[in-house]
């Protein structure tokens, strides 16, 4: 056709592009546009550029549809409503949302006014990314100029008020609609009483359920889970049998899968096998959810006999456990030192056509590292790395705490390099056990250096991090630097416990400050810190080391008087010494006879 010179229209174009699109194929379709002008001498129109953007959300080329857009504005082209909406859908599907907003405003200067389909693109985006206060807004404008919002918009809104807890302001947006002459939906009822539930207000989502006309099997198990949830079983039985069979309604797999998981997690699981019985007769059948939430129920309380009757249970029906059925198996043997086993189900979960995943790999290499087998859980660690299984902090605290508990500081430290070049951050567990093993091997100014890093990356230590550098601090015989260290702690908003003052109670000991510690002591009581056993035996030891036998009966009376219940280690320590005086006494008094 170009070789013979005929002219050609735009539509030959658009024609070959939706082609394009139709196949799959959105390069050559964006191809097709760039080469109208320059190899074909025809000018592309808004129409071509809306058929190219449509080809590229389609195909989820969201960040490639705005930079047509842009070429399409610097080539004078002016847009239309729709190429608006359309580059507005890309945007938000690409996360962009500020730049979906922003044309919004734009689109004024184009002579083009937003339409419903403009708005709902941007409050759906807005309301699932937590910014329901600005899809409020939105709402106000579409309504100010004269769009209509269909159901879907109100639902939108409704689920990013839920999703806030703004359960309230949610139900009150569903009376305007009603009032705007709007039907709500299932959707709509559904999003607010899982909100209802999920804050716990479970009364209100089954008064909700009540006034729908025609409330359907899932509207009602969105209720009896409210109820599971909130772990009220009987409430949720009831209605299975009052509101489901009263009105007609059969309850399905998920009902009874709802049901079984919250009598699994009240440990009742003699009730959730004959609630499985009951299933059967009534002629719905378990699927593999069902199976798996029995099998996690009995794995969790270490009945592995009757979960395997289960697994078999499966087997004989046609069903195959899946990677979570398997993880709670692989977990379970983990926990109860079976490690071997657990290996030899992990070999056999390919062959099942279920591929291991992070939670699996983190069970048995777990199980390896209590049974101090490191080198095979490093090497099940590797393998999972070659397997495309990305490691997560669990896996790399599993195993530096592993190696830390056996004193090899520089491995542990190895691997947090490895952690690090592979973007896994440091939490709070890996500095407390990296801190307590320098502390424990005397370094104990490096584990001030690790902590001082935590708090530079933003991690609030907690209490237990403070507790590991002061307990360090105090067996190193730093007691006054505990002292302010613990000062700077409590200005930054850390409580002390008596973990912490029993630490510091034993470094004065230490160090003779018998008079200061005390003091400690009294002033632990004023700040309603309840002193406890560790408490009163370093004192009384202590006390006793030093030879103040009466000091240290007045202690252990004072802590009777205040509830205190001395202990074996109590008697030990009093007894070890006064035998221990007694026999100086002695001693002393056959030197001076002879």
């Amino acid at each position: 056709m170009k070789e013979e010179g005929i002219v050609f229209r735009e539509s030959v174009f658009i024609l070959i592009m939706k082609y394009y699109g139709k196949e799959g194929f959105p390069g050559q379709a964006t191809r097709l546009l760039w080469d109208m002008k320059s190899i074909y001498n025809c000018e592309p129109s808004f129409r071509s550029y809306n058929v190219v953007l449509d080809i590229l959300v389609a195909s989820n080329c969201h960040k490639v549809a705005p930079n047509v857009f842009y070429d399409m504005l610097s080539k004078g082209v002016s847009p239309t409503v729709y190429t608006f909406g359309v580059v507005m859908k890309a945007l938000c599907s690409a996360n962009k949302v500020d730049s979906a907003c922003s044309l919004l405003r734009d689109m004024m200067k184009h002579g083009c006014v937003p339409n419903s389909v403009v708005y709902q693109t941007l409050i759906h985006a807005l309301s699932k990314t937590d910014r329901v206060n600005e899809a409020l807004m939105h709402l106000e404008e579409m309504l100010v100029m004269g769009c209509t919002p269909d159901v879907q918009t109100f639902n939108s809104v409704i689920y990013g008020l839920c999703r806030a807890n703004r359960i309230h302001e949610a139900a009150k947006l569903v009376d305007r609609m009603v009032l705007r002459g709007f039907t709500p939906d299932d959707i709509t009822y559904g999003v607010l009483m899982h909100g209802l539930c999920r804050t716990g207000r479970v009364g209100e989502a089954k008064a909700l359920l009540n006034k729908i006309p025609s409330a359907n099997i899932v509207l009602l198990n969105t209720v009896i889970n409210g109820y599971v949830q909130s772990g009220c079983f009987d409430e949720a039985e009831a209605n299975l049998y009052d509101s489901m069979l009263s009105t007609g309604l059969n309850p399905d797999v998920f009902t009874f899968n709802i049901l079984i998981h919250g009598l699994c997690k009240k440990r009742r699981l003699g009730s959730a096998l004959e609630l499985l019985s009951r299933m059967t007769e009534i002629g719905c059948k378990p699927n593999v959810i069902t199976y798996t939430i029995l099998v996690d129920g009995f794995c969790k309380e270490g009945q592995l006999e009757k979960a395997n009757v289960i697994i078999n249970e499966m087997s004989a029906k046609g069903l195959s456990l899946n990677t979570v059925g398997y993880n709670c198996l692989i977990c379970a043997l983990c926990r109860a030192g079976k490690v071997q086993e657990a290996l030899e189900i992990f070999s056999e979960m390919p062959s099942k056509g279920c591929k291991p995943d992070i939670f699996t790999f983190n069970s048995i290499i777990s199980g390896l590292c209590k049974v101090d087998n490191i080198e095979e859980a490093l090497g099940l660690y590797r393998d999972m790395l070659l397997e495309g299984v990305i490691a997560n902090t669990v896996t790399y605290n599993t195993l530096i705490h592993a190696f830390l508990r056996r004193g090899s500081i520089q491995e542990a430290f190895k691997l947090v390099n490895d952690m690090l070049f592979r973007g896994c951050s440091l939490d709070e567990i890996t500095y407390n056990g990296l801190i307590k093993a320098l502390c424990k091997a005397g370094a104990v100014d490096k584990g001030l250096g690790l902590f001082e890093e935590m708090m530079r990356k933003g991690i609030i230590p907690s209490s237990i991090s403070c507790n590991i550098l002061i307990n360090g601090l105090c067996r190193t015989g730093k007691v006054n630097t505990a002292l302010e260290f613990l000062r700077d702690m409590i200005h930054q908003g850390l409580t002390p416990d008596i973990v912490t003052y029993n630490s510091l109670i034993n470094g004065l000991c230490k160090m003779g400050c018998i008079r200061k510690a005390l003091n400690l002591f009294d002033k632990l009581q004023a700040e309603q810190i309840y002193p406890d056993a560790i408490t009163y035996n370093t004192l009384i030891s202590w006390h006793c080391k030093e030879g103040l036998y009466d000091d240290a009966c007045l202690i252990l009376g004072k802590g009777v008087a205040n509830g205190f219940v001395p202990n074996d280690v109590t008697w030990h320590i009093l007894v070890r010494n006064f035998v221990k005086e007694v026999n100086q006494e002695s001693r002393n008094l056959s030197y001076a006879q002879f």
